[in-house]
């Protein structure tokens, strides 16, 4: 009996990181990150392959990413009549932003 070596013969599970819609008061998105520094790499890691979906699942939302060499690592929230959170990445992971990302786009 010939076994078929092209197939695999487990299944793998292809998960995709979905993104919620962001609550609608949510009016921009500012991503500041270094693009060299070690404390903004998680950050970095999130633009290349996070970025596509979350963008894809919020499409008439504002997304800005703002490179400055030395600057730490942040992201901003502005919601309706002008209020604005921020929260500090710095060291985070790319999981640590998108759960920060999710954190602020329930918020008001």
């Amino acid at each position: 009996m010939r076994k078929n070596l092209s197939r695999p013969t487990t299944k793998m599970r292809l998960t995709v990181l979905r993104f919620a819609r962001l609550n609608p008061s949510v009016k921009e998105l500012r991503l500041h990150l270094c693009q060299t520094g070690e404390e903004s790499k998680g950050v970095r890691d999130f633009v290349n392959t996070r970025y596509v979906q979350l963008k894809r699942d919020n499409p008439t939302l504002p997304i800005l990413v703002r490179e400055c060499s030395g600057v730490q690592p942040r992201i901003w929230a502005r919601y309706e009549l002008g209020k604005e959170k921020s929260v500090t990445l710095t060291n985070a992971t790319a999981e640590d932003v998108s759960k920060h990302i999710e954190s602020l786009g329930k918020a008001q």
